[in-house]
């Protein structure tokens, strides 16, 4: 049978990106029963680098435009090691939280508007599965000087 999820996403026109290796001592993805941790991803170019537009703060160095760019693409990446986690993002029966980081000028307050590109981006391709609860922190910087990270919590089918 077809994986319903991929032909949402060739539907869509969208390619998950390609998997990053972990830099450091942790791992991308963790399960504990029912649930998949996704740890908070960059957004990552084809060519396994932060694209200039995505470097800095919202506010000044990016537009919140661009930053909405960058957390569906951060929100892609989530999917791509979910993906890879759980052999078919068929296996996801929800998601339950996106947690969102935006490095964003101090007096930056539209940081929810920023995070819209991540939780328009997995409704998009979930449909009602991908409805989620949410954090959406300002921050003084992130790795790599990216604008934005995001991370999930997948309620997911039992093994």
């Amino acid at each position: 049978m077809p994986d319903k999820s991929d032909e949402k996403l060739a539907s869509l026109a969208i390619e998950l990106p390609a998997i990053t290796k972990s830099v450091k001592n942790y791992i991308h993805t963790k399960r504990t029963g029912d649930l998949l941790y996704v740890s908070g991803q960059l957004c990552f170019g084809p060519d396994g680098k932060i694209p200039q537009r995505y470097v800095g703060k919202i506010g000044s160095v990016v537009s919140p435009e661009d930053g909405y760019l960058a957390a569906r693409l951060c929100l892609l990446h989530v999917l791509a090691h979910a993906r890879l986690a759980l052999g078919s993002l068929d296996a996801i029966k929800e998601c339950v939280r996106l947690g969102g980081y935006v490095n964003a000028e101090p007096d930056y307050t539209d940081l929810a508007a920023v995070m819209n590109g991540a939780s328009d981006a997995i409704v998009e391709i979930l449909g009602e599965r991908g409805r989620h609860s949410r954090t959406t922190i300002g921050v003084a910087t992130l790795p790599l000087g990216s604008c934005v990270e995001v991370e999930a919590i997948l309620e997911v089918a039992s093994p």
